[in-house]
């Protein structure tokens, strides 16, 4: 008779539907929640290929597929007596086909779904350390073989979450302009690179909470839960982002191409000390898939609007490069589009207002954003 001890839930309604198993020697189980027995609750259990396991959390397999492509010669039933500790299992004494449990087509397990373990863990280390937490897991190919991830898929990821909560923070601040700003306000640090189960890190707020358990970066992140809160509805997201427009969009877009790049999604759940439940939100891999292209096609999305005033310092009719000493401090450099305005009668020392398009050109591995200035327009300035 075999035995086989839980391992974590992946659905969660009132107790586990689904979740994943192993024995002894490391075999990988799916258990999924069928019919009571005499009042006992009871789960169809299958020996699942690891990457098959990691292929259904990702969407790209329904349960009714993964469970008839099962091993034949591993397929039982277990009964819940007391907890999920050591479950005896019993031979599935009908063909799979033939027996009532299989659910229909087409049913895939959303990657966003958490459950109330993921709960307690993102509420206890907010608490613990009293501050804003933030947990982040995703699943690339790698993770099939057990909690793991590429060095320049984490180091990515940490520049591309980073970047967003950062651009996320900025517009956060346009609806609340009085507010103080102190340093690292947009920064978060690691504080657990990686945690059982799937690949999972953790980031805590790199500057504290107050006396309320409030930091003020959870204004970003609930721009960022909206933002992924429109994963299914690709037309408000449209008019959202089109809304906003700008560095937050293009940063956004740029963590989807990631996850399309690695071939995996994401999900995440962050509290506050004061938090009586996580906000968690999230997006498979087919979902960035298809995002990308929708947020591909809209025309000057990652467009951001600056207008800096300060003297000009030089130009140059033949390349359209110019540069401004910016009265808010520094030289600011910038180029002109082919269609942007005529540069003829700019006076090199006079004060001028510069209404610019910045772009995001690249990302350096330390997290830099390479950005350009185009000028749209000007206006002399006594």
């Amino acid at each position: 008779m075999r035995k086989i001890h839980y391992t974590s839930t992946l659905f969660y309604y009132d107790g586990p539907q689904i979740f994943e198993a192993r024995d002894a020697i490391g075999g990988h189980y799916l258990a999924l929640m069928v019919p009571r027995l005499n009042g006992n609750e009871r789960y169809l259990v299958v020996g699942i290929e690891p990457e098959k396991l990691r292929q259904f959390r990702q969407g790209f397999l329904d349960l009714r597929t993964l469970l008839i492509n099962s091993d034949e010669e591993e397929r039982y039933l277990t009964t819940i007596t007391a907890d999920l500790d050591d479950l005896l299992l019993y031979p599935l004494d009908v063909p799979l086909l033939e027996s009532t449990f299989l659910p229909r087509s087409g049913l895939i397990l959303h990657d966003c779904q958490t459950n109330d373990s993921d709960d307690d863990l993102v509420i206890t280390e907010a608490r613990e350390r009293n501050n804003l937490v933030l947990r982040v897991t995703i699943e690339p190919p790698e993770a099939a073989r057990g909690p793991r991830i590429r060095t320049d898929t984490y180091s990515a990821l940490l520049l591309y979450v980073q970047n967003l909560i950062k651009h996320a923070y900025t517009v956060a601040r346009k609806a609340s302009p009085s507010r103080i700003r102190l340093p690292n306000d947009d920064m978060m640090d690691v504080v657990v690179p990686a945690v059982p189960g799937s690949f999972q890190f953790v980031l805590e707020a790199s500057a504290g909470s107050n006396l309320f358990g409030n930091n003020d970066l959870e204004d970003a992140l609930r721009q960022i839960d909206t933002v992924f809160g429109y994963t299914r509805n690709t037309q408000e997201l449209i008019s959202h982002m089109k809304a906003i427009r700008g560095h937050f969009p293009g940063s956004y877009l740029r963590l989807l191409r990631l996850l399309v790049e690695k071939d995996t999604g994401l999900r995440y759940s962050w509290a506050e000390p004061n938090s009586e439940k996580p906000s968690q939100n999230g997006v498979s891999y087919s979902q960035a898939e298809s995002l990308v292209g929708v947020l591909s096609s809209v025309k000057n999305l990652a467009i951001e609007s600056i207008t800096i005033e300060g003297y000009l310092d030089k130009f140059d009719r033949r390349n359209g490069n110019w540069a401004l000493f910016a009265d808010d401090g520094g030289r600011r450099f910038g180029k002109l589009r082919e269609e942007g305005p005529n540069l003829d009668g700019l006076t090199v020392h006079a004060r001028y207002r510069f209404h610019c398009d910045e772009e995001v050109d690249a990302v350096e591995a330390t997290g830099r954003e390479l950005r350009t200035l185009y000028l749209n327009s000007y206006e002399y300035l006594e």
